[in-house]
């Protein structure tokens, strides 16, 4: 079946409709991911909620989805445009290929579409609106949904996973599965509560250290949270991903802007300021930290990336406190920024004695 990506800068591609959905067309935002591998991750990843994810790499399903490296319980990804997708899947762990997992979620899944062209679009023009619709002429605006996608994505309820020594509260605001899988391998016991549980809900869980997760969206879009996330950081051992990493940002007043079409794949080079060590990262964002704004804000930049030198990563003058704006649970090939997990743990350890200050 033909199927059509229309940009809302006028521009349309056509290529073929792969899979049954009972959606004819829709409207997301439309990004690319420049990753060979980790597609599982990316359409199963709370932070891409509602996009629609542009592969550059031009054969993506050829390992099929397996049980095994979901980040979430279901996909939120609104639709995936690649330029061949694999119908046929050869890894020993693979239960379903890309066609039968996004047709089992109904989502669309286009292919033999120039992905190259919409990327150099993407790249000149930004991220933007697009259209997949099964229709050569459609009425549907370029309109994204005004909604708060942390509320889409976050817990419902209070989860508790491990039964290790420290004790860490994830603050939910899209969290993967793999920075809990992460935790409970250093000898953590996890909770996951939900993005708005309240500063005295949490202190009352007696947590040795918190993590601000990643999520989707804007975060000045859940400012309402940001005198929360000042208490909590001024009061606990604190690790910021992400959309945690901004918000921290925000908190303590320092401001954050929208990039022209984000960092998204597993190929991102960043330097640590403090160990002058270079290493690959897996990123996905559209909003930075903007550097000159923490002036006076008792952060400084410790990451950056070596491709635009923006903010990868703060620290604090004063508080016991790490952000990163990429993903170190995640293994593009290396696996070498998982240290900052270990850093994490230190920082709790030698800040337990905080636990005696709750209220």
């Amino acid at each position: 079946m033909r199927g059509f990506v229309k940009l809302s800068s006028g521009d349309v591609f056509e290529g073929n409709w792969v899979n049954e959905t009972s959606i004819d067309e829709l409207c997301g935002e439309v990004v690319f991911y420049t990753g060979m591998t980790g597609f599982q991750e990316v359409l199963t990843d709370p932070s891409y909620k509602d996009q629609i994810v542009v592969f550059t790499y031009p054969l993506i399903g050829n390992y099929g989805i397996n049980e095994e490296d979901f980040e979430s319980e279901m996909p939120h990804v609104a639709g995936v445009i690649v330029y061949e997708a694999a119908q046929d899947v050869f890894h020993y762990q693979a239960k379903y290929s890309l066609k039968q997992y996004l047709e089992k979620w109904n989502v669309p899944l286009l292919d033999n579409i120039d992905t190259r062209a919409i990327v150099k679009k993407i790249r000149d023009k930004g991220s933007m609106p697009a259209v997949l619709s099964k229709h050569e002429q459609s009425d549907l605006a370029f309109q994204l949904k005004p909604d708060c996608k942390v509320d889409a994505v976050t817990t419902k309820e209070i989860k508790k996973v491990g039964t290790g020594e420290n004790h860490i509260v994830v603050v939910d605001f899209g969290c993967k599965q793999s920075i809990i899988n992460a935790l409970v391998e250093r000898d953590c016991h996890v909770t996951v509560v939900p993005y708005d549980t309240t500063f005295e809900k949490i202190i009352s869980l007696k947590p040795d250290g918190i993590l601000l997760s990643n999520g989707p969206g804007d975060p000045k879009a859940i400012s309402a949270e940001l005198s929360k996330i000042k208490k909590l950081v001024s009061k606990l051992p604190t690790l910021g991903i992400c959309l945690g990493h901004q918000l921290t940002a925000l908190a303590l007043g320092a401001n954050t802007t929208k990039l022209a079409f984000g960092h998204r794949g597993a190929n991102h080079p960043v330097s640590d300021l403090v160990t002058n060590q270079v290493f690959m990262s897996s990123q996905n964002h559209s909003y930075v930290v903007d550097n000159d704004s923490l002036f006076g804000t008792g952060l400084s930049t410790r990451f950056y990336n070596l491709h635009d030198q923006s903010v990868e990563g703060m620290v604090h003058d004063t508080l016991p406190l790490r952000t990163v704006q990429f993903h170190p649970e995640a293994n593009p090939g290396p696996s070498d920024s998982q240290y900052i997990f270990d850093e994490f743990i230190e920082l709790v350890k030698a800040n337990n004695g905080r636990v005696a200050t709750y209220a």
